[in-house]
C-alpha cells in the first residue's frame, strides 16, 4: 500500500462526471421514472508499479470501476443516496488492487421546492471497514 493510500491522501485514479438515468429515491414520484444521477469515483491504490512498468495489470482498471458503478445504479431501487453510494463502494472494492474508494453520488434533479443544481453524498470506504450492514 502506498503511504496514506487508504486514508485518501495517496495515489488515486479519478473518474469524474459519470452520468446516467436510474430509478432511486424515497418519494413515489422518484420511483415512477428514471432521473439523472452523476457519479464521481476516487480509487486509492499504489500506482508506483504501474508508473514504472506501463502495464495495465499493475493498476486498477477504471473501466471496470465504471461498469461496477453502472451495474449498481441500474440495479434494484434504493431509497437513500447513502445506501446507493455504499453499494457502489462495495462494488468498486471488489477489485483487490483498490485499497480505498471515495464515491460521490449526485441527484441532478432532486424533487425540491427550490432550484438547486444537485443534491448528493460523498463517502470514503477502505478495505478495513465495511460499506454497509453485513458488509
Amino acid at each position: 500500500m502506498a503511504p496514506g493510500g487508504a486514508s485518501g491522501t495517496g495515489d488515486r485514479i479519478e473518474v469524474r462526471g459519470l452520468r446516467l438515468d436510474a430509478v432511486h429515491g424515497v418519494l413515489a414520484e422518484e420511483r415512477r421514472a428514471p432521473q439523472p444521477f452523476e457519479i464521481d469515483l476516487d480509487l486509492f491504490l499504489d500506482t508506483r508499479r504501474a508508473g514504472s512498468s506501463d502495464d495495465l495489470g499493475a493498476t486498477a482498471d477504471y473501466g471496470a470501476a465504471v461498469d461496477a458503478a453502472v451495474a449498481v445504479l441500474a440495479g434494484p431501487p434504493r431509497a437513500l443516496l447513502e445506501s446507493l453510494a455504499a453499494a457502489v463502494a462495495d462494488a468498486v472494492l471488489g477489485d483487490d488492487r483498490v485499497e480505498a474508494v471515495t464515491v460521490v453520488v449526485r441527484k441532478l434533479r432532486p424533487p425540491l421546492a427550490h432550484a438547486v443544481a444537485s443534491t448528493g453524498v460523498r463517502i470514503h470506504r477502505t478495505r478495513a471497514e465495511p460499506a454497509g450492514p453485513g458488509g
